[in-house]
């Protein structure tokens, strides 16, 4: 379990920073996202993959672990705080869960959600 966990969170990482190729390389063919009330639902890989804005991506990171399951060995879940910075300063704090299926070519994101934390509940960098 540690082994894919460090995997995982590598991979994690890298959607915050990757491009669309990263996105269309690492997503299963669908991915269920909870992430706005317009970016709710199934989606293609490549139709979330085409969200990716390739000019302003994340510059800094900080993810926190808050918890994982790996209810069998091709089906991963994990949870964490992430705090984040646009190169142009915009800041991003989040509770955020990823789901990740193994398939024959890898780990592959196939659930995503993102639950913003309001600023009076946020802790200090």
């Amino acid at each position: 379990m540690k082994a894919a966990m460090d995997e995982l969170l590598a991979l994690e990482r890298a959607f915050w920073t990757g491009d669309r190729r990263f996105f269309e390389k690492n997503t299963d063919a669908e991915c269920l996202v909870a992430f706005s009330p317009d970016m709710a639902g199934v989606m293609e890989n490549k139709e979330l993959a085409a969200t990716v804005q390739d000019g302003n991506r994340w510059k800094t990171l900080d993810l926190d672990l808050k918890g994982t399951m790996q209810p069998s060995d091709d089906f991963f879940l994990l949870t964490y705080e992430a705090k984040a910075m646009r190169a142009d300063g915009d800041e991003y704090h989040a509770l955020v869960s990823s789901g990740y299926v193994r398939r024959a070519d890898g780990w592959k994101m196939m659930f995503h959600q993102q639950t913003p934390v309001p600023a009076a509940h946020r802790s200090p960098r």
